[in-house]
């Protein structure tokens, strides 16, 4: 049950259902001094209202709606209301009640009049180009020169429209200051760790190396805020962690739709820009800088090391696509490519997308790589890579490790040539497993990847 705590009246929640209950204001320290000092003085006032000896509000201490003139109290800036704490029916008013109600009902009409003055000289300063402000200020004298009594309260209504606005005018600033400092921008990505995480590259400057790189060839946005390195950001977040395009959004203060319109205008740019990096050495600059343990195993012919992967995609909506992109091996719709990385371990050659029901053999023979062999070239490959016959046409050669078809087991030849192929081709896996990690985990099928 709730009780008034105001002396001599009865009123609690099961008899009257009709009242309403209000706590003591508390004292608001983590909402600015203003604020602070505003929730103080209010509380204060509260206290001395209800006029109790030795007092302690707690949390459950309520006043009822019978001592407010509207029923409710003000709003806690509104400190000039007749409501901004309890007036009627106090302790020590006892036979005093009609004279209470006639003296709060001359305030309240007072508060209504001087808000309506002030409300018209507003509106009629903000419909002005450019005020005159001693007009304004007579017209404000006029307002407070009523009565004495409307005359301080039109001087502390003045002087509170000015502090709520000054306050207002703060904290749109500070703010302001704190969305900006949220946003990603150069300033926040310093750190290498930062740029680690949410775009996969080791560090600041092989991200700024990137963006000089690129920078010329993406466009200006017409939100002066959302600048070309933030739209590289963007599409590199998205490829890392595929993020939702709303929660892109949010971070840039961008809409969705323009989320969706730079990811892939920025990702035709990078494919643009950086395809030239992904290029076929000449066969002396491969012997050159030849590893030893390449050199030892298989001497200087080893070319190129193949091998597919598969990233998994949505399901498309056309029962064509669905089929074409089905993998038997991963139970899953994805694509597929063929990489081919030098024994340095750069990235010398990548296929088109193809669906996941592709085999190997079909890629490497349609893909464009066997029409890069010179004579002599060796490939080394996984199980799967049946392509010895096209690949002798180029007068090249293919290794790939022994099968135990029809076998009980492996001869020693067999094991050592295999041990030899899977202690090289392991750096092609490396290479893989660093371009699924940069990938998003479900992308979507475009037309054009067969």
């Amino acid at each position: 049950m709730v009780c008034c705590v105001i002396h001599g009246c009865s009123n609690s929640s099961n008899k009257d259902h009709e009242v309403h209950f209000y706590s003591i204001p508390a004292v608001r320290k983590r909402e600015g001094k203003e604020t602070e000092e505003l929730t103080r003085r209010r509380r204060e006032l509260w206290l001395v209202r209800i006029n109790r000896r030795d007092f302690q509000p707690t949390p459950h201490s309520k006043v009822c709606s019978d001592h407010f003139i509207t029923g409710n109290p003000s709003y806690l800036h509104d400190s000039t209301h007749p409501d901004w704490a309890p007036s009627l029916k106090l302790a020590g008013e006892t036979g005093q009640t009609e004279k209470a109600e006639r003296s709060s009902g001359k305030s309240m009409a007072r508060y209504n009049r001087v808000q309506s003055r002030v409300q018209k000289l507003v509106e009629k300063a903000q419909g002005q180009a450019s005020p005159d402000k001693n007009s304004v200020t007579t017209e404000v004298d006029e307002v407070m020169d009523e009565t004495e009594e409307g005359e301080a309260c039109a001087s502390q209504t003045c002087s509170v429209l000015r502090a709520d606005h000054q306050r207002l005018l703060t904290e749109n600033v500070l703010l302001k200051h704190q969305i900006a400092s949220d946003k990603i921008s150069m300033d926040t990505l310093r750190d290498n760790r930062k740029v680690r995480f949410y775009t996969g590259l080791p560090s600041f400057a092989t991200l700024m190396v990137l963006f000089n790189f690129v920078e010329g060839s993406l466009t200006d946005s017409v939100k002066i805020s959302f600048n070309k390195f933030q739209k590289l950001v963007l599409v590199l977040m998205k490829l890392r962690h595929n993020f939702p395009e709303q929660d892109l959004a949010y971070r840039f203060g961008i809409s969705q739709s323009t989320v969706s319109k730079t990811f892939i205008s920025v990702t035709h740019v990078l494919y643009v820009k950086l395809k030239k990096l992904i290029f076929w050495p000449r066969r002396d600059e491969l012997w050159k800088s030849m590893p030893i343990t390449f050199r030892q195993h298989f001497g200087s012919k080893v070319t190129v090391i193949i091998d597919c992967f598969e990233i998994f995609i949505e399901k498309p909506s056309s029962l064509t696509a669905r089929s074409h992109t089905w993998s038997s091996y991963k139970h899953h719709n994805t694509i597929k490519y063929l990489i081919g990385i030098t024994p340095q371990g750069s990235i010398s050659f990548l296929s088109k997308a193809w669906g996941g029901r592709t085999t190997d053999k079909h890629i490497t023979e349609n893909s464009g790589l066997l029409e890069l062999l010179t004579p002599g070239d060796l490939i080394l490959a996984d199980r799967g890579f049946n392509v010895q016959e096209s690949v002798g046409l180029k007068c090249a050669n293919i290794m790939t490790p022994s099968y135990t078809r029809g076998k009980l087991q492996l001869s020693p030849l067999e094991v050592e040539a295999t041990r030899k192929i899977a202690h090289v081709r392991i750096h092609v896996e490396r290479v893989i497993g660093l371009v699924r990690n940069n990938l998003p985990s479900d992308i979507r099928v475009r037309d054009g990847i067969y």
